[in-house]
């Protein structure tokens, strides 16, 4: 754990890495969970998903497994999205899974078998909603271009859906066990033709009652209330942050990144840009080395199975931290005073002090390290196999001079065939050079 972070957020920090499931009625369209508004669809069109929606191959407990053996630690799955379809049975609504052919309360079955793989659970549950029948239609509604848009907003009642919200998160946190995070999404204040923030979701009451329900649970950032009312700082979303995520003092939140394997988080059939396992791994090692988590999301198709492309890449991102997890669990930015080389990126674990260099792109023969010369190394090593990688500090001229103040690793020219994706060199240091410094 960073010391820096509270301890309430200590597990989160150390997990690092986790599972984002996107499930709902879009799934069966298989064309982006956002298809209803991008495609300005009427409730009475989109009924055949409600009316159809059966998931007769709904396994969680594989999504669970996939996900452990992946090296997660954690998973939110979507209770309601946008559409407003509930994955539980809501005693405040008809627009529910028990009232679908599914038949059963998917969320409850979803957290029963995350927890069974020993994993923390996580709920996301949507601001908008755009079946609510008291949800102001606004820029984002699928009948924002309606033009009787202003009529049916006449009879349109916020303070009635503001209620709904926070009788379903009731429920929510007080009807399925301990839940470590509420992911709410998302506000829109600035958006023109009627954006919605914290006055249209009475945030601060919303926050007081989560709080009160269970005051353990970790909240993210999508609120709109000021800085210092959330847990985790959600900001970076499909996006790799040039910097770490810092508060106004220089200090690290606790903050995590959203990222899909490809473009659509709910399941997408025709979808080609899905991410290799090598830029996973990239992006999961660059976030860890700013201090942030990663949450990578997979969408499962409409009979409740993940598909071909999600499971091979949870498999490869998995074979890879069975032998490097040690770079990731546990580890955070490194001190200032360690700066990588072009191409590499540092995790570092503050409880065992020992750095990692993670190489995104292996170079030939040698690589220095600036200012890890002068005797304070003892020890290098592959992660991947655990085998010594030759280290040097002179001038003397071998595969090229060692930079003045600099340590040189002496690189294999090939890799063992696993784990090695993004190779991580593990540092050990000297004693004596662990008691002149203070992690930062």
């Amino acid at each position: 754990m960073s010391k820096t972070m509270p301890l309430r957020t200590s597990w989160f920090t150390d997990a690092r890495f986790g599972m984002f499931i996107h499930f709902g009625l879009y799934s069966m369209a298989a064309r982006h969970e956002w298809m209803k508004k991008y495609e300005l669809i009427s409730d009475e069109d989109y009924q055949v998903y409600f009316d159809l929606f059966d998931p007769d191959l709904f396994a969680p407990a594989e999504w669970a497994k996939a996900a452990r053996s992946a090296g997660m630690k954690y998973a939110v799955f979507t209770a309601k999205h946008h559409e407003g379809f509930c994955l539980w049975d809501s005693a405040f609504t008809d627009y529910k899974v028990t009232n679908t052919p599914a038949g059963k309360d998917l969320l409850r079955e979803v957290l029963d078998a995350f927890r069974a793989e020993g994993l923390r659970v996580g709920i996301y549950y949507s601001l908008i909603d755009w079946h609510h029948p008291d949800f102001t239609i606004d820029t984002l509604h699928p009948l924002c271009d309606a033009p009787n848009r202003e009529e049916l907003n006449r009879n349109r009642d916020m303070a009635k859906y503001r209620q709904y919200m926070k009788d379903q998160i009731t429920e929510l946190l007080t009807g399925y066990g301990k839940i470590d995070i509420l992911w709410t999404d998302f506000s829109y204040p600035k958006f023109s033709r009627g954006g919605k923030g914290h006055l249209d979701w009475d945030s601060e009451g919303l926050l007081a009652l989560i709080r009160r329900l269970q005051p353990e649970l970790l909240i993210n950032d999508r609120l709109d209330l000021p800085p210092g009312n959330a847990d985790i700082d959600t900001s970076v979303e499909q996006f790799l942050p040039e910097n770490p995520v810092v508060d106004d003092s220089g200090k690290l939140l606790a903050w995590e990144a959203c990222h899909t394997f490809s473009g659509s988080w709910g399941y997408h059939r025709e979808e080609r840009t899905w991410k290799s396992v090598k830029m996973c791994i990239d992006l999961l090692v660059q976030h860890v080395a700013y201090g942030g988590n990663m949450i990578l999301n997979v969408g499962p198709t409409s009979r409740g199975k993940l598909d071909r492309r999600a499971k091979e890449r949870l498999s490869g991102m998995g074979q890879w931290m069975e032998l490097n997890s040690r770079a990731i669990y546990g580890c955070t930015r490194a001190p200032k005073k360690f700066v990588p080389p072009a191409d590499c990126r540092y995790t570092y674990n503050p409880e065992t002090r020992r750095l990692y260099l993670c190489l995104l792109n292996w170079p030939y023969l040698y690589i220095h390290l600036p200012g890890l010369g002068g005797g304070k190394v003892k020890y290098t090593q592959l992660l991947a196999d655990g085998s010594e990688i030759k280290r040097r500090e002179s001038a003397e001229e071998q595969n090229g001079s060692t930079p003045p103040g600099a340590l040189t690793l002496d690189l294999p020219t090939l890799l063992p065939e696993e784990g090695c994706e993004v190779p991580v060199i593990e540092i050990i240091f000297e004693d004596s050079f662990l008691s002149t410094f203070e992690d930062e």
